[in-house]
């Protein structure tokens, strides 16, 4: 071959190689284009567990797209207070909000049967109904309405029954007794003699410090002993009634979410889940060696009285019942959810309730 001849023909080549490589450039930025969202918490960083869900979320995000799409997240009351973090989401405000949908209980009583409700579904359950039974799509229904799309994205597991000054024992214990309760598991208390107060979790403790309130509840051990709450209220109840598996959301604002590309809903999607599973296993991994750390600065565990459980179960019967004549939102997401937890219970007691207490016993033994 001649020379002229070799060199005219790989400059055409390498010409061609060049316009390819320009060519595929904007075919690359176009399948991961450059997005930024912000992310409005409910809750402060302190909390490092619940917090960190909202984290866990853009920080996958972000590595899954190569950094392309960043989601930043706020704390709470670093953009908006952290009780309006779904508000500001659904007005577009922010485009994203890591929060509990029964915080959102005072616009419409449906959001809290996407979080939790007394005597509802536990975390195990939670997990099930949203991804296995009709959960997702039933919350999601109604979230549409308040221009919201959501997945879960965090669990705390059981709560514990919060921090009282005195002993209760009966259900004449409870009144007039102000306490840090919020949403339907407020109205629930209530319903007992309660006087509920709804406050974010920064102000729990100077007020209970104050005699403000008489009682709060807020997580469990592991966020609790964060927060210092045995330095302020002595006797410390079991369990968490209202709160048996609480959803923590990440909501997304429902345009935001539509214009999304499919493969970044579907990298959402995946990060969401991820979030959820890692937050209650953290939960799950902590609470034991905070309750321990708890007992021994002087809390006194206590139990929620066969009396008071009993009670607060009729009122909360009584409170659905209400709930469902009056709220169709309510109620077609409430008898989806009740007809599921009847079929969980019918399980959970031949497989895990069993298993659980033998084991529980060995434990208590000193033979596990």
């Amino acid at each position: 071959m001649d020379r002229r001849s070799f060199f005219k023909k790989a400059g055409t080549a390498a010409v061609g190689a060049a316009a390819a490589t320009t060519l595929a450039a904007p075919a690359i930025a176009q399948e991961n284009p450059k997005i930024s969202w912000r992310l409005a918490s409910s809750f402060p960083k302190g909390l490092d567990t619940i917090y960190g869900g909202g984290v866990d979320v853009a920080d996958q995000v972000r590595a899954m797209t190569d950094g392309a799409f960043d989601i930043q997240v706020f704390a709470a009351g670093e953009l908006v207070p952290g009780l309006e973090a779904a508000n500001a989401c659904g007005a577009g405000t922010v485009e994203m909000a890591h929060t509990v949908a029964y915080y959102y209980y005072g616009k419409n009583a449906a959001y809290a049967l996407a979080a939790a409700i007394p005597f509802g579904l536990n975390a195990r359950m939670q997990n099930a109904w949203y991804t296995a039974g009709n959960g997702n799509t039933l919350v999601n229904e109604f979230l549409a309405t308040q221009n919201l799309y959501s997945f879960p994205a965090g669990n705390t597991g059981v709560q514990m029954g919060g921090w009282f000054r005195k002993e209760i024992n009966t259900v004449a214990d409870l009144q007039g007794l102000k306490m840090r309760i919020g949403g339907l598991a407020g109205k629930v208390m209530e319903k007992l003699g309660v006087v509920p107060q709804q406050l974010p979790g920064g102000d729990i403790y100077p007020a209970l410090e104050k005699g403000t309130i008489d009682a709060a509840e807020w997580v469990g051990p592991y966020d609790d002993n964060k927060l210092g709450f045995n330095k302020v209220a002595k006797y410390y109840y079991y369990p968490g009634f209202w709160e048996g598996g609480p959803v923590v959301h990440a909501m997304v604002n429902l345009e935001k979410w539509s214009s999304l590309p499919k493969h970044y809903q579907a990298i959402m999607t995946a990060a969401c889940a991820s979030a959820n599973a890692n937050m209650l296993g953290k939960y799950d991994a902590r609470n034991a060696q905070a309750l321990k750390e708890l007992v021994a600065g002087g809390a006194v565990l206590k139990p929620y009285s066969q009396e008071i459980l009993a009670a607060a179960y009729d009122a909360s019967l009584s409170t659905y019942a209400d709930l469902s004549a009056s709220n169709p939102a309510w109620k077609k997401i409430y008898d989806d959810q009740l007809a599921f937890k009847k079929d969980s219970y019918l399980w959970a007691q031949i497989g895990e309730y069993t298993y659980d207490t033998f084991m529980m016993i060995q434990q208590r033994s000193g033979k596990l």
